[in-house]
């Protein structure tokens, strides 16, 4: 006697979170103040006023920006909070750091403004493979929000998951 085969993943209550279904579009960008110093470590102020005041600001706009320094210049604070103001207006958002910090700073909202209350009580499975580059800081940062409403949490496919947490 045949029986029929049934699926027990599609018919189970557990959720799948996809970080990828949260990626904010958007150029990232990183602006690098070294261009604008004297033998890439020294600032002067007129000058480095000078170049604010004359870049293509407009280039950057509606997208991410990094903020930083890729030589070992002593910077004044001030000089990346310069920059800043001609940016505020036109990004969604600026970071000091390299890109990667960037991403870190992009998920981090994300997450904080993730409404988890639908999953009060329920199995959820985060998914771990994506084709956008997902950091591994909003893994971790996701996990600590939904461990406050979740039954369970799992990592990777529903098919081949791996347990990481269970309310007690």
């Amino acid at each position: 006697m045949a029986e029929d085969i049934v699926n027990r993943v599609a018919e189970s209550k557990l959720i799948t979170i996809d970080l990828e279904d949260f990626y904010p579009h958007g150029q990232r960008h990183f602006f690098d103040i070294s261009q604008w110093l004297d033998q890439g470590i020294i600032l002067r102020e007129k000058n480095f006023r000078l170049q604010a005041k004359n870049h293509n600001w407009k280039q950057y706009q509606d997208s991410y920006v990094a903020i930083g320094c890729t030589t070992d210049a002593i910077l004044p604070a001030w000089a990346s909070l310069l920059i800043a103001t001609y940016l505020n207006p036109i990004v969604k958002d600026i970071f000091l750091g390299d890109k990667s910090d960037l991403e870190n700073h992009i998920f981090l909202k994300v997450i904080e403004e993730l409404d988890v209350s639908a999953f009060e009580g329920m199995p959820i499975i985060v998914k771990g493979c994506s084709e956008k580059q997902i950091p591994q800081n909003a893994y971790i940062q996701l996990l600590a929000k939904l461990q406050g409403v979740a039954k369970s949490i799992f990592y990777g496919e529903a098919c081949s998951s791996v347990p990481l947490w269970k309310k007690k």
